[in-house]
C-alpha cells in the first residue's frame, strides 16, 4: 500500500504542476481580454497581423485551457460539488466506501466514454482541417478540441490517486493529513 500512496502522491504532484500551467492561462486570459477591450474602445491598432475576430476566439481557447487543465488538481483538492445529506452522518470507513465505489462506478465510467467520444471528435476535427466559423477566425481547431481528452485523461488520474486513498483508508493505512483531500469534509 505505501508503494500505491507514493504513486497517488506522484500522480497528485503531477496534476499540481499542470494546474499551475491551467492558472497561467487564467492570467492570460485576462491580459487578452484587457487587451482586447483598449483596442476596441480606444481605436488602438492590433498588433502581428490579428483581428478583433481571432483575439476574441483566443478568449475562449484560454478559458477551455484553463479549465481542462485545473480539473483534475480541484478533484484531488476536494473543489468538486457534493451532495453530503445522509454521507456526512456515515462513519469514516464507509465515506471511504462511498467514494471508491462512486469513483470505480460513475467517474471512471464517465471518464472513459467522455476520452472515447472526444478524442474521436478531434481526430474528426484534425482530419476535416476544421477552422472557426468566421472566415478570419483561427485555424486548427482541433487543437481547442483536443483539450477535452486531456481534460478527462487529468480527470481520470485524479480518480485513479483518489481511489488508491479511499482503499488506504479503508484498510487503516491512510495518513490523517490525507482524510480530508480524500473524503472532504471537517475529520
Amino acid at each position: 500500500m505505501e508503494s500505491l500512496l507514493r504513486l497517488s502522491a506522484a500522480i497528485d504532484g503531477v496534476l499540481k504542476r499542470v494546474a499551475q500551467v491551467g492558472g497561467w492561462m487564467g492570467l492570460l486570459l485576462v491580459l487578452v481580454v484587457c487587451y482586447d477591450v483598449v483596442t476596441r474602445y480606444f481605436g488602438v491598432p492590433k498588433p502581428f497581423g490579428l483581428n478583433s475576430t481571432q483575439i476574441q476566439e483566443s478568449e475562449y481557447w484560454l478559458h477551455t485551457f484553463l479549465f481542462a487543465l485545473v480539473i483534475g488538481y480541484a478533484y484531488t483538492r476536494q473543489s468538486h460539488v457534493r451532495i453530503d445529506l445522509l454521507r456526512d452522518r456515515l462513519p469514516l470507513k464507509a465515506k471511504y466506501a462511498i467514494e471508491a465505489v462512486g469513483i470505480v462506478v460513475f467517474l471512471m465510467t464517465y471518464v472513459v466514454i467522455g476520452i472515447y467520444f472526444t478524442a474521436i471528435y478531434t481526430q474528426q476535427s484534425f482530419l476535416e482541417g476544421e477552422v472557426s466559423k468566421s472566415t478570419i477566425g483561427l485555424s486548427n481547431i482541433w487543437i481547442l478540441k483536443a483539450a477535452m481528452p486531456v481534460m478527462f485523461g487529468l480527470l481520470g488520474l485524479a480518480g485513479v490517486s483518489q481511489l488508491i486513498k479511499s482503499v488506504a483508508g479503508l484498510t487503516g493505512r491512510l495518513p490523517q493529513e490525507k482524510v480530508k483531500e480524500t473524503v472532504g469534509g471537517d475529520h
